[in-house]
């Protein structure tokens, strides 16, 4: 019997997602995580600084500076919000939560964005540099942002840690707001697809190429950063974490995990508010090749769209090779996302909502290439961004 194109079309799809299960680093087990009972009787701690460059966060970042000067950690720990020409009170709202704690926290006003650098890597220059003067024995740099609150142990654990490893960065992917239901479909699924395009046991072997970090968390080791010569080599890179990352794994070991202990104050109420987040960085993580988009597009409907097609058209038409062959496929989505949703505390029937999902991410990656050619990729709070002038190494 001769299998048709759609029976063809839907064992590709499941033979693929059983080589990504076997074959990539075992990404959707999501257990790359910081031991909630880690200790240390460390007598000395290393001095941080935490940097946390400003765009318009007043919503948020009384929350994130209380956080972090609450933190239960035993050495220095001071804190330096770079109010990056915010326009709605940041500065001010910054400096209100800290309390009886404002002795360690500096709030900087950010100089004007010099041409060749990302606002928030500009900021995030400003912030080390005032750190280095502040705390000439600083061992380590905290980069995080504006909209995150951190559970009162995130940074005594990162630490412990770095330490234990000796990491030249340890970064977490905080866990981002799913309460809404766009935020319910798309957030887990954003969460998913990073882990399969940079699969955290890959970044986290030091024999691999593959670096990958989350800009949310992300303490550096000074020492690290120095050699790597700072933040400058970096300046004009939109996807700043990754690039991180990737600059400073020649230096040391770097981790990238995932938590519940630290959370994005951020919401996502409409649809629009997560298309504009994906699509200001989706082409330039294609290095802004066509082929690329193509290829991905492709992959896309291989992966996610065939199943779907093959298990209803299958059944429609009784091809039941079709049929069959996407249901192996559709299973092997459902096992594979399990795990993402739990951390998100979602039930496991979402699983099979992951198609439509990946079909959104696939227009807005789309859009994000539409946007680049009509001049407005990289656009962010009021800031666009060209290409890079040196192209990136992710992996």
């Amino acid at each position: 019997m001769t299998l048709s194109l759609l029976a063809n079309l839907s064992a590709l799809s499941a033979a693929l997602w059983l080589g990504l299960l076997l074959f990539r680093g075992r990404f959707w087990r999501a257990d790359q995580r910081l031991d909630p009972t880690d200790s240390s009787t460390e007598e000395k701690w290393p001095a941080v600084a935490v940097v946390i460059p400003a765009r318009n966060e007043a919503d948020g970042i009384g929350r994130a500076v209380a956080s972090l000067l609450g933190q239960s950690y035993p050495g220095d720990l001071r804190v330096i919000v770079v109010d990056d020409n915010s326009e709605d009170g940041t500065a001010e709202a910054a400096i209100a939560a800290a309390g009886e704690n404002g002795d360690r926290l500096t709030v900087l006003s950010g100089k004007p964005l010099v041409p060749g650098w990302t606002g928030k890597l500009w900021a995030v220059s400003q912030g080390i540099a005032h750190a280095e003067n502040l705390m000439p024995d600083v061992e380590f740099l905290l980069l995080t942002d504006g909209d995150i609150e951190h559970g009162s142990d995130n940074v005594r654990r990162l630490v412990i840690k770095a330490q234990r490893q000796q990491l030249a960065l340890t970064s977490l992917m905080v866990k981002l707001r799913c309460e809404t239901g766009w935020e319910r479909l798309l957030i887990p699924a954003f969460v998913f697809f990073f882990q399969k395009l940079f699969p955290f046991p890959w970044v986290n072997n030091p024999q691999r190429k593959m670096a990958a970090a989350a800009g949310g968390c992300m303490l550096v080791r000074k020492a690290a950063l120095a050699d790597a010569g700072g933040i400058e080599p970096i300046r004009d890179r939109v996807i700043d974490d990754c690039a991180l990352a990737a600059l400073l794994k020649p230096q040391g070991p770097i981790w990238l995990g995932l938590t519940d202990n630290a959370h994005s104050l951020r919401p996502y109420d409409q649809l629009d508010e997560i298309w504009d987040m994906v699509a200001r960085t989706a082409y330039v993580q294609l290095d802004h090749s066509p082929a690329a988009l193509v290829g991905t597009v492709i992959g896309m409907c291989l992966m996610y769209l065939a199943p779907v097609v093959g298990v209803l058209v299958g059944a429609w038409t009784s091809d039941w090779p079709a049929a069959t062959a996407a249901v192996c496929a559709w299973g092997l989505i459902t096992i594979a996302y399990w795990p993402t949703l739990k951390l998100y505390r979602q039930p496991r029937v979402r699983a099979l909502l992951l198609p439509i999902a990946a079909v959104l991410y696939t227009l807005m990656t789309l859009d994000s290439a539409r946007r680049h050619y009509a001049g407005r990729g990289g656009a962010w709070k009021g800031r666009s961004y060209d290409a890079p002038t040196s192209p990136s190494n992710h992996s």
